[in-house]
């Protein structure tokens, strides 16, 4: 854990705390955090809070309030926080299913969405699904009891289609019409990367390290690891060549032998 994101997550526990008191469940790092991989300077705090029942429209307006990056400096690029209820985080929903959540700090646009309902379809709905069943194989708990007792895993069918869901989404991003560097498609590489190692092997790993476990497996070594090197710094990879990789990837997780 780097330090200056322990003592912010202390301190975000602390201010959900004395918000929901009783309410509160507990707080989980997710994402890289969760994951072992937090890279300062690149990666976002992703934070999942757990209330016992539903929010209140003010409860859910004073908790923006009270974490958003101006009143609660994040130390990364931003805070991506998701509240669910406890009956939601525990049920192994496919949906997002969530209370509110809130994208805030220094370089991330500042979004708030009070509603599953108002989050728009072009922008992803699978997050949610996918992100609770990394929280439940390696959720960090910041408060609470351990992520796995309370985060249930969404089913094989669903987890698959959630997958092909944002392999597709990556897929339908713009980019360079021909094989010109693109910014970000190394994200898509490695995220492709990492959705084959879950079906296929069941387990999440960071993108890093699902890039390199591929690898070892036979696949295009020279991609792979410049789009590792492109997470600190290098140059990304080619746009024609990230979709290619993402269209093998998105083919083989339609392989019903997988």
């Amino acid at each position: 854990m780097h330090p200056e994101v322990g003592d912010y997550l202390t301190r975000l526990a602390d201010t959900a705390g004395d918000l929901l008191g009783d309410e509160l469940v507990g707080v989980w790092a997710a994402g890289s955090v969760g994951l072992g991989a937090y890279q300062s300077g690149r990666s976002d705090v992703d934070v999942a809070l757990v209330s016992v029942g539903a929010l209140d429209t003010t409860t859910r307006y004073a908790l923006v309030a009270a974490l958003r990056h101006e009143a609660l400096p994040c130390p990364a690029r931003g805070l991506e926080l998701v509240c669910y209820r406890r009956e939601v985080a525990r049920s192994g929903t496919p949906d997002p299913g969530f209370e509110f959540e809130v994208n805030t700090g220094r370089d991330m646009p500042s979004r708030v969405t009070l509603d599953p309902a108002d989050r728009p379809a072009a922008d992803g709905l699978f997050w949610y699904a996918l992100d609770r069943s990394i929280l439940h194989q390696h959720g960090y708990a910041v408060l609470g009891p351990p992520a796995a007792t309370v985060f249930a895993d969404v089913s094989p069918a669903d987890l698959h289609r959630l997958l092909v869901d944002a392999l597709t989404w990556w897929l339908a991003r713009p980019g360079p019409p021909d094989d010109a560097p693109a910014p970000g498609a190394e994200d898509a590489v490695l995220g492709a990367a990492r959705a084959l190692v879950r079906v296929r092997h069941g387990t999440w790993l960071s993108k890093v390290d699902a890039g390199r476990r591929l690898i070892r497996e036979g696949y295009p070594a020279d991609l792979l690891e410049q789009c590792v090197a492109a997470r600190r710094g290098g140059p990304p990879p080619g746009g024609a060549t990230a979709r290619a990789f993402q269209r093998r990837i998105l083919a083989e997780l339609g392989d019903p032998t997988l």
